[in-house]
């Protein structure tokens, strides 16, 4: 396990060399991860995790007897799997269409935090709202009661080049300011410091905490 107080270390560390005083959230995304490596990153000060699949989460949080935890959804949501997703998670950052919106927006009892996912590297194979669709997206989850839209969401161009993924991240927080969202959801392991030099201050991080999955 590298660790997530080293980790935040080194954004700390890279934050100064870029100029930035903001503070920056490190989600640590435990897809794949045992409970035993969840609790260590817990003990090191970690409150906020992210898992991609209601399945594999619905498994492992009951396990996990700490109530200080955020539990942020960060994977493709599918409509059937809402209800559960309610119950298992305080933040959803994958929305990407009215249907997964209205859908969580009626299983709800109490409001709560969102992200529009937009896929800004223009990528088939990655989800997201796409740029020219993302501001009627944004409007209409803001229009639902019970969501509360906090920010966008991107997953990066893959294979990582700075000048691809800078652009993609840049295209994210030129939304976001547009509408007035103040996070910025972006990067992860291998492109986060791309991701901070673009105004990203959400960063979703597996690898560079845990290591290598088993």
């Amino acid at each position: 396990m590298v660790g997530y107080r080293r980790f935040v270390e080194e954004v700390g560390e890279f934050m100064d060399k870029i100029g930035r005083r903001d503070e920056v959230l490190v989600v640590a995304v435990s897809k794949g991860v045992d409970v035993e490596r969840i609790l260590q990153a817990y003990r090191q000060g970690c409150r906020h995790f992210g898992e991609n699949r209601v399945q594999e989460a619905a498994r492992k949080l009951p396990k996990i007897d700490a109530e200080d935890i955020t539990w942020h959804m960060i994977g493709h949501l599918q409509r059937n799997k809402v209800s559960k997703a309610v119950r298992l998670f305080q933040v959803v950052q994958s929305i990407d269409r009215r249907e997964i919106a209205e859908a969580l927006s009626r299983r709800l009892e109490h409001p709560m935090e969102v992200f529009v996912e937009v896929n800004t590297s223009g990528e088939p194979q990655k989800h997201g709202v796409s740029p020219h669709e993302a501001d009627d997206l944004i409007e209409y989850v803001r229009s639902l009661p019970n969501l509360r839209l906090v920010g966008l969401m991107t997953v990066g161009p893959y294979p990582v080049e700075e000048r691809r993924s800078r652009r993609a991240f840049a295209l994210l927080r030129e939304i976001a300011e547009r509408h007035g969202l103040p996070k910025i959801s972006a990067g992860m392991t291998e492109d986060w410091k791309y991701a901070l030099m673009e105004g990203a201050n959400v960063l979703r991080i597996g690898r560079g905490i845990f290591g290598p999955r088993s």
